[in-house]
């Protein structure tokens, strides 16, 4: 193999994971992130985020020499770029754009060490065209090697573009089972790139170019999220016509051809909830259902937010004797989706945070995989589910985590935006 040591740049819900499954394959691994919480941890062979089987990989190939981390870059044979890719600032109303700016400081922060015969992969979840961008600000910073865009199969470095698809909680399977597609800007690009992921990969790897690598994840996620928003705006209309629409979706999905999603509060995590955008705004003309759809799941929050103010109403109208600043509101769940630690773009989180702005009274949340709230969250107290269970007024069920699930119904006002109470 071409490949001894290989350097994964961001060390999170995907980069971790995947440094630490090369790693588990007895190669040099160096981590990169700016993060010295993330480091230190992983130094000491634990890991800063809930991932199952991800600590015990990461605690041998920590104690065997083979995984460490750093602030800063090192030389490598390979780096592989896992760094966010958030949404520019807007007005409201406006299409959200993306910001490049953490992989462009990855660009920078690599370009010093990078070498001939290097392969530099991003991975990121990147809007169309962002693999070329990346090439550009390398070639501009180390102009004494040549690259893709300027020499094809003769470049001193291989650029290529593989998106992460796998499923948060499933991570370890996943990044060995699935198939993945490879984004290479030349054919030898691509070529290399799959020899380094089959040091792990099981599934396929599927050779196409760096843009069609990029839409590829854009629109598996807008297709989920077009899908969800159908089922979303089908819990809406049945709340107005009093239809269970769980039984509704249910019932509809007996049909051998039919596949109903179930609804909740909204959609979250750093994929469905942010990569339709890329599309949109990019094309913004001809994306009218993927922009409808993100329209519809973005907005659930505030419906959900509206059911409980009727929740409030119908509360303090059984209890004429009290205010508003003694009803007690208890938000089950804070994480984007089920038994998991990750609140990115967590449209749970956002309906608990709205709720304490604007509600006089107690707002406690239970949330089994967080130990503590950033400070960001303000007027909100965690709380153990049993207490919460007895303390609230009204419990609102936002994320179907499994301790949820095998939990009865607590006493009060409930509104359960997944369906498991």
């Amino acid at each position: 193999m071409s490949f001894e040591t290989i350097s994964v740049i961001g060390l999170g819900y995907i980069g971790l994971p995947t440094a630490a499954m090369f790693a588990s394959r007895k190669i040099n691994v160096i981590g990169v992130d700016v993060n010295q919480h993330a480091v230190d941890t992983i130094n000491r062979g634990e890991i800063h985020i809930v991932e199952p089987d991800l600590d015990m990989i990461v605690s041998a190939a920590v104690s065997e020499g083979y995984l460490k981390a750093v602030l800063s870059p090192e030389p490598a044979d390979a780096f592989l770029i896992a760094v966010p890719t958030p949404f520019l600032p807007s007005k409201e109303g406006e299409v959200p754009k993306p910001d490049l700016c953490y992989i462009e400081a990855a660009c920078k922060a690599i370009a010093p060490v990078l070498k001939k015969g290097d392969l530099v992969i991003l991975e990121s979840t990147s809007p169309v065209g962002a693999t070329e961008q990346m090439a550009k600000w390398l070639a501009d910073i180390r102009t004494d090697l040549v690259f893709p865009q300027d020499a094809e199969n003769k470049s001193d470095v291989n650029i290529a573009h593989c998106p992460e698809r796998v499923l948060p909680g499933h991570v370890v399977r996943e990044l060995v089972e699935n198939d993945r597609v490879i984004g290479g800007m030349t054919a030898k690009c691509s070529e290399r790139s799959v020899e380094l992921y089959k040091t792990f990969v099981k599934g396929s790897c599927v050779i196409t170019n760096a843009r069609t690598a990029e839409m590829a994840k854009l629109t598996e996620n807008s297709c989920r999220d077009v899908q969800i928003a159908f089922a979303n705006e089908l819990s809406i209309i049945c709340d107005q016509l009093d239809i269970d629409v769980w039984e509704l979706i249910s019932l509809a999905n007996r049909h051998p051809r039919i596949n109903i999603l179930q609804p909740g509060p909204g959609v979250g995590g750093h994929c469905i909830a942010v990569d339709p955008w890329f599309i949109v705004s990019k094309t913004p003309e001809l994306a009218k259902l993927i922009h409808t759809a993100r329209n519809v799941n973005d907005n659930k929050p505030d419906w959900v937010i509206d059911k409980v103010k009727i929740a409030i109403a119908d509360y303090l109208q059984e209890y004429p004797s009290k205010s508003a600043k003694d009803v007690t509101i208890a938000c089950y769940g804070l994480a984007f989706k089920p038994d998991i630690d990750d609140l990115r773009e967590s449209p749970a989180l956002s309906i608990c945070k709205k709720i304490a702005i604007t509600h006089p009274g107690r707002v406690i949340a239970v949330e089994p995989n967080i130990k503590s709230l950033s400070s960001d969250v303000e007027n909100v107290v965690l709380f153990e589910f049993e207490k919460a269970e007895t303390d609230a007024d009204i419990h609102v069920l936002l994320v179907d985590h499994k301790e949820f699930k095998v939990s009865s119904k607590p006493r009060g006002i409930v509104i359960d935006t997944k369906g498991i109470w």
